[in-house]
């Protein structure tokens, strides 16, 4: 992984989301669903640069379950918009799998965080 693909991996993730709900129908259900990816899907971004500019180890392990819940909260309703079949799977596939793998990488990375801010306290 590059220095730079962990910042342009989170945008490139909410442009794609943004890309993906405005083919869904315009009609109340696809609305409504277009919501709540288009939200969780750009806030874990702007969480995840927030997250990097954190002050302390334990303001980072906060933010990063804050960006850790926008993922997992992307792939839920990214999930939803595929179950009344709104959009094909094979449209959804490749961003749930990025969710899954974003989230995976914030889980991962907080409790990495959590052992490193342990280790340092003991004497």
């Amino acid at each position: 992984m590059t220095e730079r693909e962990p910042k342009q991996r989170p945008k490139g993730f909410a442009l794609r989301v943004l890309k993906r709900i405005d083919s869904l129908p315009d009609k109340r259900s696809g609305r409504v669903l277009a919501n709540q990816p288009g939200r969780s899907g750009t806030s874990f971004g702007a969480n995840y640069r927030a997250a990097r500019r954190s002050r302390s180890t334990a303001e980072m392990i906060a933010k990063f379950s804050v960006v850790e819940d926008e993922a997992d909260q992307s792939a839920f309703w990214l999930e939803l918009v595929g179950d009344p079949g709104l959009m094909p799977a094979g449209k959804l596939a490749p961003l749930l799998r990025e969710a899954d793998e974003l989230t995976a990488i914030m889980v991962a990375s907080r409790k990495t965080l959590l052992v490193g801010s342990r280790k340092s306290k003991i004497p």
